[in-house]
């Protein structure tokens, strides 16, 4: 679960991380009070989307397409600088490197007071599932894309990787903070930071959380500029407030009504729909439709405990996709039924009318009254007695590659 950056900047501030002042807007009439508000000469007009690059992006009038302005970053010196950025961002699409060409409508702003800036760098917590660890990784060479840095400067790119259970200790937070050349105020200033950022990480079950920049101000204070969070939504139970900072707006239509039925769904770029239950029974299905050539559509989770309806659902949700031309299921049956998923099945297949190929792999609990049920309908349904069956079967039927 993604967080906008003013949300990200309350959090980081709540648990002691230095950022500078800034007001959330909605509005062009919000900015212009938010530039009186903070008193600062100088302030940053941000657009706020889930997704990085912002300030590299594009703005185009929503109804022609017709470009608008560079940058959905701007630096404004004067209130009706704020007043032309505001204006020229909100309402709004902002196309990044990660938004794709479609981009996203801008509907929240971030004005930020400036500060005097002596050195940008970039800082990063991540969850290191192979080591179990906290991954921090940070470089001198902060606002520029890190995925460059790596591949043509890997040496400039410092990580430590902190135990859990032992925490992020002294020397590690001090190794670092040498590793990028501070010292003496800004060094201690960094370590002080770090604390506070490891601290929200893990006590906010944080997937990921990404500063860039984090500067060095010219009287030696660290703070963050940037803040870019997500959660793992797996500890979601433990976060009451989590539903409060999630904006719909910024999710798939989708993936939103997926959750609402208790469906675990992923837009994917492929051709192939995929209906699965268990997410490790999912990955391994869609590594297998790519084993065979084929591209999967989607990562769609119906769970245990489906019923005929999530079924139905799934299927709705999986053929609202323009580039699905073929689906597979595959059903391991455990706590569900086969026969359960073969009613879902054809009662899917009948009332949305599907006109494209369907494979369908049952084992499990009831498995021979499932592939009955299917065999008796006289729908073209395509039966596999496994998982490699099936997704060769799919590839064939929608004529090979995505």
């Amino acid at each position: 679960m993604n967080i906008h950056e003013y949300q990200g900047k309350a959090l980081l501030k709540a648990h002691g991380v230095p950022v500078l002042e800034g007001v959330h807007c909605t509005s062009v009439e919000d900015a212009l009070n938010a530039y009186d508000t903070l008193g600062s000469k100088v302030v940053a007009v941000k657009s706020q989307i889930h997704a990085g690059g912002r300030g590299k992006g594009t703005l185009y009038n929503p109804e022609n397409r017709e470009h608008v302005m560079d940058g959905g970053v701007k630096i404004a010196f004067s209130k009706d600088e704020v007043q032309t950025y505001a204006t020229n961002i909100l309402g709004n699409i902002l196309v990044t490197i990660q938004t794709g060409d479609e981009g996203k409508v801008v509907n929240n702003l971030y004005v930020e007071a400036g500060c005097d800036i002596a050195h940008e760098y970039y800082l990063a917590l991540l969850v290191d599932r192979e080591n179990k660890a906290v991954l921090i990784m940070a470089s001198t060479e902060g606002g520029m894309d890190i995925e460059h840095v790596a591949e043509n400067t890997p040496e400039k790119i410092h990580k430590i990787s902190v135990d859990p259970n032992a925490g992020l200790l002294g020397y590690q937070k001090r190794d670092l903070g040498l590793d990028l050349g501070l010292q003496g105020t800004a060094l201690k200033s960094f370590m002080k930071s770090l604390t506070s950022m490891y601290n929200m990480f893990v006590n906010n079950d944080c997937a990921m959380v990404e500063i860039n920049p984090l500067v060095k101000t010219g009287d030696d204070q660290i703070i963050a500029l940037d803040a870019k969070i997500s959660f793992d939504e797996n500890a979601e139970f433990r976060h009451k407030t989590w539903e409060d900072l999630r904006d719909l707006s910024e999710e798939e239509d989708v993936e939103i009504r997926a959750k609402e039925t208790g469906l675990s769904y992923v837009k994917l770029d492929g051709n192939i729909g995929c209906l699965v239950n268990g997410a490790g029974l999912a990955m391994a299905t869609m590594d297998v439709i790519k084993l065979y050539g084929g591209e999967p559509a989607n990562f769609l989770d119906v769970g245990g405990g489906a019923n005929e309806e999530q079924v139905k659902t799934a299927f709705s949700i999986i053929l609202e996709d323009p580039n699905v031309k073929g689906i597979l299921v595959n059903i391991f049956g455990g706590i569900m039924r086969c026969d359960i998923i073969a009613r879902g099945v054809i009662a899917a297949t009948e009332a949305l009318s599907l006109d494209v190929p369907l494979v369908v792999r049952l084992a499990g609990t009831n498995v021979d009254e499932g592939k009955a049920i299917l065999a008796a309908s006289e729908l073209n349904i395509h039966p596999a007695d496994d998982l490699a069956e099936g997704a060769q079967r799919i590839v064939e039927l929608i004529g090979g590659v995505a």
